[in-house]
């Protein structure tokens, strides 16, 4: 005689399954319309031409995700690039000493970043790193190649026993050229040269010039944006998001 587990078990199994063999039927009904849809060369035209003009929506970016200090030891000896350009401010960190009586700036975009190490630091009441302003924060201790200067930049809040960090939104772990290498070379030297050109999209645009602005609507594509680039400010109007009117420092 079958236990009553037992029963319950094999009940268990029969569900398990039943559910692997629907979910293989449609998805092979799934993988046969798929099929069908590509043998119409005009179906796959359709598709070529919405699959170009999303594709920023679809690019994969690496996120480390630290919850603690320690976490952040996964990011110590890494390359990254600014994603936040000209928010973030930096400070020079001379022999791990952050002088924040001294600010460099703010990083620019796209910014290649050599990541040394993670310290913990309280912060002058009155500075403005970036962060919400706990009395302790974290920094991240970078280089600029070529250049062999030290600097921090703030990476997360330290309150008690209350930790945030903000890395994945601060950097990208991979080049972005290699991230968005569906960008033309003409929109990729514009960037490099941190300048705007004519046809460029608001994402292109900050990744050029950054993220420090003010928006005249919340319809993203179709306003104006006035950027602050380190006190350069760009007027850019977009249009089917593409820049149409600029208005360069």
């Amino acid at each position: 005689m079958i236990s009553a587990s037992t029963e319950d078990v094999v009940k268990l199994w029969q569900k398990a399954i039943i559910s692997m063999l629907v979910t293989c039927v449609l998805g092979g009904l799934y993988l046969a319309h798929v099929w069908n849809q590509r043998r119409d060369p005009g179906v796959i035209a359709r598709d070529q031409q919405n699959t170009k003009s999303n594709m920023d929506d679809f690019v994969i970016m690496r996120s480390m995700s630290p919850h603690y200090f320690e976490n952040l030891k996964r990011i110590e000896g890494l390359t990254v690039w600014m994603k936040n350009g000209y928010v973030m401010p930096y400070f020079p960190a001379t022999g791990g000493h952050i002088q924040f009586s001294k600010p460099a700036g703010k990083i620019p975009s796209a910014q290649k970043l050599e990541i040394k190490k993670f310290v913990k630091s309280s912060v002058p009441a009155d500075l403005d790193t970036g962060m919400s302003h706990p009395a302790h924060q974290a920094f991240a201790l970078f280089t600029m190649p070529p250049d062999a200067q030290q600097y921090a930049v703030a990476v997360g809040d330290i309150e008690g026993q209350e930790e945030a960090y903000f890395c994945d939104l601060e950097f990208f772990y991979d080049d972005p050229h290699t991230i968005y290498d569906h960008w033309s070379k003409d929109v990729w030297t514009a960037i490099d040269a941190r300048q705007v050109k004519p046809g460029m999209s608001e994402r292109q645009t900050h990744m050029a010039i950054g993220l420090n602005a003010n928006y005249s609507s919340h319809e993203k594509g179709n306003r104006t944006v006035t950027y602050d680039q380190a006190g350069k400010k760009w007027v850019v109007t977009y249009v089917n998001d593409k820049a149409t009117v600029i208005k360069a420092p």
